[in-house]
């Protein structure tokens, strides 16, 4: 599965990438606000997630869809956006993403999620997106906002993340095919 938007690749992971997806999530500043991903990232971490990849991509029905960004001008994936949760049924999925601190503030978040976003309300015919912030995490909250998420309530002390430990309050967004649309 691959997406293209003007400046990126989004594509499913190969075991080529895991150089490149060790060197940009082994930030603190960022697994600090990811469920799962342990700091140090080791390479036995990127493996485990490489198969996982490899084993959801081949679920029936797909439940999760894990696009790795890749910049067209230069090789080597720098974050990933990902929907998960799919449930054909309800309409519904959750977007997750990150971006190697290198990448920050240049849009490729933006460009990569209004890719996802049309893929989930256009191919896969959802009616829903939902998206779980750590609720300090003003990044995620104003892309959140940017793409016309809607504010729908915070969980006091919901999620505990692997690579510093800590408690986190979590900020719930829910977005509509027909809010999207405008």
């Amino acid at each position: 599965m691959k997406l293209t938007t003007k400046r990126l690749i989004l594509r499913e992971i190969t075991a080529k990438d895991i150089p490149d997806l060790i060197r940009n999530i082994n930030n603190v500043k960022i697994s600090r606000y990811l469920l799962g991903v342990n700091y140090p990232y080791t390479m036995k971490d990127a493996r485990l997630g490489l198969n996982e990849c490899k084993r959801k991509a081949k679920e029936k029905p797909r439940a999760t869809y894990t696009f790795c960004i890749e910049l067209k001008s230069k090789k080597g994936i720098i974050g990933e956006v990902e929907l998960n949760h799919v449930d054909n049924f309800q309409g519904t999925a959750n977007i997750d993403y990150w971006l190697g601190e290198d990448y920050w503030r240049q849009g490729i978040v933006s460009e990569a999620v209004t890719e996802v976003l049309a893929f989930a309300f256009k191919k896969l015919k959802l009616r829903r997106i939902n998206l779980y912030a750590f609720a300090e995490n003003k990044g995620s909250s104003a892309i959140a906002k940017k793409f016309g998420f809607k504010f729908e309530g915070r969980t006091r002390k919901e999620v505990r993340d692997n690579a510093t430990g800590r408690i986190h309050d979590a900020n719930y967004y829910g977005l509509l095919k027909e809010d999207w649309k405008k």
